[in-house]
């Protein structure tokens, strides 16, 4: 490939200053708020946060019924007591059965409680006895005593219909979604899923099918973001390879815009003078607010935003749209969609397996690890540091299953000091 020429100047994107991590995630954060609601089938729900509160449709349970299979019956026991067996009560059976004093009835675990019953003793502390000859009903021995209220489940006392049930900013879990189907919510409003684009940068990167050329190198960014936000329940569209020039660049960035609501764009956001992305955000219309965080790797971070969105810029080094993608991006998908989230708020403490090393004084330092939980000495994860070669290293961050964190200036570490990782991939 022939050396490029010179480009003709443009006027000069003026750099901002690095800012530390959490400096940098306020900035983010500020420009972000979830995106407007949209009605989905409860089972297509799993994942979504509620945009609008819900209320108790009916009482839970919606009368008095057992909490037991057992024997319901009326008033003090003595152990030891008989009494006759007036009938059998199923779960599914209407309620209104009247039990006839000094009797019992034997019931189901959720069948309607009889009238004028009051407790229900358990199976195992009852023994029933066959029934007289001349066709007499059968006989329960109560063998242990029982109170008023015992293994009864009162009407409403879960929930009351019109209570409320499940408040707006509530993430619908598997069990979240179980309370939806008892109350018959078909279809519920959430907060939209946010749509995301991915284009790479570079006149030297190939798609993955092709053989590289001398100087060239092919595309991982786009398959890890592609997987990065399946992993996390989303649905990223990949739009190629932009080369390295202006006009070209600008086409397909100002498409990437129009395409949804967040933009990743993979390279170009360096300093060298083929660095074009900032240029072209600026031309069309982006307003930066970051272009560098105090981080290793991943310190070249552009966000800007737009009328119809969100823009990250992300460096051209795999490592580094690794860690930038888990600590700023995710959290950011994850509040378009109406989580509160922040940049390092799934971090969990843990005990090193292995050495740590240091951080410069100024930067923050994410290191790929390797975490066994629950295999340290105090029951808690147990982590392996993976020390790369540099944020070109792609296999290192790709083995890693946690990013461990080394704080500006912090020391080197010994094997059993405490740390902090980001457990990969963190939830949404």
């Amino acid at each position: 490939m022939p050396p490029k020429p010179p480009l003709p100047p443009l006027p000069p994107v003026p750099p901002l200053p690095p800012l530390p991590p959490d400096s940098a995630w306020e900035r983010i954060a500020a420009c972000l708020a979830p995106l407007a609601a949209e009605r989905v089938a409860r089972r297509a729900a799993a994942g979504r946060v509620l945009a609008e509160p819900l209320a108790a449709t009916l009482d839970v349970p919606a009368g008095d019924v057992s909490a037991m299979d057992g024997y319901a019956v009326a008033g003090e026991i003595a152990p030891g007591e008989r009494r006759p067996v007036a009938a059998t009560v199923a779960a599914g059976d209407p309620p209104g059965l009247a039990l006839p004093p000094g009797q019992a009835a034997r019931i189901m675990t959720g069948a309607p409680l009889p009238l004028g019953a009051d407790r229900v003793v358990p199976v195992e502390s009852a023994r029933l006895l066959a029934g007289g000859a001349d066709g007499a009903p059968p006989v329960v021995e109560l063998l242990a005593a029982a109170a008023a209220g015992d293994h009864v489940r009162r009407r409403g006392e879960v929930q009351r219909a019109g209570a409320p049930l499940l408040a707006a900013g509530t993430l619908l879990t598997p069990g979240a979604l179980a309370v939806l189907a008892t109350h018959g919510y078909a279809e519920v409003a959430v907060h939209r899923a946010p749509a995301v684009a991915v284009l790479t940068t570079g006149d030297e990167v190939v798609p993955p099918e092709q053989q590289p050329g001398p100087g060239q190198l092919r595309d991982s960014h786009t398959d890890f973001l592609l997987a990065a936000g399946a992993s996390l329940g989303l649905r990223f569209t990949a739009l190629g390879i932009a080369p390295d020039r202006r006009d070209e660049l600008a086409a397909r960035i100002a498409a990437g815009l129009a395409a949804g609501d967040v933009l990743l764009i993979c390279g170009g956001v360096s300093m060298g003078e083929f660095d074009l992305v900032e240029g072209v955000l600026e031309r069309l219309g982006c307003r930066r607010h970051l272009d560098a965080v105090a981080i290793q790797p991943g310190k070249p971070l552009v966000f800007a935003t737009h009328p119809g969105g969100l823009v990250f810029g992300l460096p051209g080094n795999p490592a580094s749209v690794m860690v930038d993608f888990w600590l700023f991006v995710r959290p950011a998908l994850a509040m378009l969609a109406g989580r509160d989230d922040a940049w390092w708020r799934p971090s969990v403490p843990a005990t090193l397996a292995a050495p740590l090393p240091g951080a410069p004084p100024a930067r923050d330092r994410f290191l790929p690890a390797v975490v066994a939980w629950s295999a340290a000495p105090d029951g808690g994860p147990l982590v392996q540091p993976l020390p790369p070669k540099g944020s070109h290293d792609l296999a290192a961050y790709a083995g890693g299953t946690a990013l461990v964190r080394v704080r500006a200036g912090a020391p080197p570490a010994a094997a059993g000091a405490r740390c902090e990782i980001l457990p990969l991939p963190p939830p949404l």
